[in-house]
């Protein structure tokens, strides 16, 4: 059985956590089995989103439990290795060209939080929960700190990665992590018009918005403008951004 299942279906990519009997824990090949699938996602330029999703009751429950013994029993160049394996996946989510959205149901802690929180956009069950417990069993979230100190203020960022508690998503919601809830009972139909609206959209715009939007990070305000003004140019020469001006005048 595949632990990463796939499909396309208009535009869309669904990438699938497929480990229920582990609740969706992450494990190497798992790891390596989304960064291969997001290789490929950049690559095809009929896809327009990306949604990540879990099979069975949760999202994903974070670090499988081998892969927790094996930290425990590792030097710290194998560790090392094991981490930089998951920076490659979080640095390629920003860096795939259209959105990735996460659709939430059931549990999503520690790592499986993580990775919620490392894509574009999060949507949620009304049900579902959240926490980074790592500091509960002396970890550290330290990668995705990274992701979390950009969506969060900094008390907030240390709160939950300090007390490890779970919360929420109507606290997720107003901490600003998830964008939006839907009722787990339509969770799937309420979720697939939300990401449909982007098979409506301008797909080089989109790009060109995911790109400029990550590459202010660390800019100074004149800076981030001159950048702007750049993309701002491309974006006129782009054939969606002519068919839809002449569409325009053509009303």
């Amino acid at each position: 059985m595949s632990e990463l299942l796939v499909e396309i279906q208009n535009s869309i990519l669904t990438l699938t956590l497929n480990r229920p009997e582990k609740r969706n824990a992450l494990n190497d090949s798992l790891i390596e089995g989304l960064k291969a699938e997001l290789i490929k996602a950049d690559a095809n330029e009929t896809l327009k989103v990306i949604i990540i999703k879990g099979a069975g009751k949760d999202f994903c429950s974070g670090a499988d439990l081998s892969a927790l013994q094996r930290i425990a029993e590792s030097d710290i160049l194998d560790n090392l290795a094991d981490a930089e394996s998951l920076m490659e996946l979080f640095v390629l989510m920003r860096k795939v060209k259209i959105p990735i959205i996460a659709a939430v149901h059931g549990r999503a802690l520690a790592g499986g939080c993580g990775l919620a929180t490392a894509c574009d956009i999060v949507l949620a069950t009304d049900t579902a929960r959240f926490g980074y417990p790592e500091v509960k069993i002396g970890f550290v979230p330290a990668m995705v700190m990274v992701i979390l100190r950009r969506n969060l203020p900094e008390k907030k960022a240390f709160e939950l990665i300090t007390q490890g508690f779970d919360f929420s998503s109507a606290e997720a919601k107003d901490f600003g992590l998830i964008n939006h809830i839907f009722d787990e009972e339509t969770f799937e139909e309420n979720g697939l018009e939300y990401v449909s609206v982007y098979t409506k959209v301008s797909r080089s715009a989109v790009i060109l918005s995911k790109k400029l939007l990550y590459q202010m990070d660390g800019l100074n305000f004149e800076s981030s403008l001159s950048l702007g003004a750049e993309v701002n140019a491309i974006a006129r020469l782009t054939e969606d951004c002519k068919t839809g001006i002449r569409r325009f005048f053509d009303r």
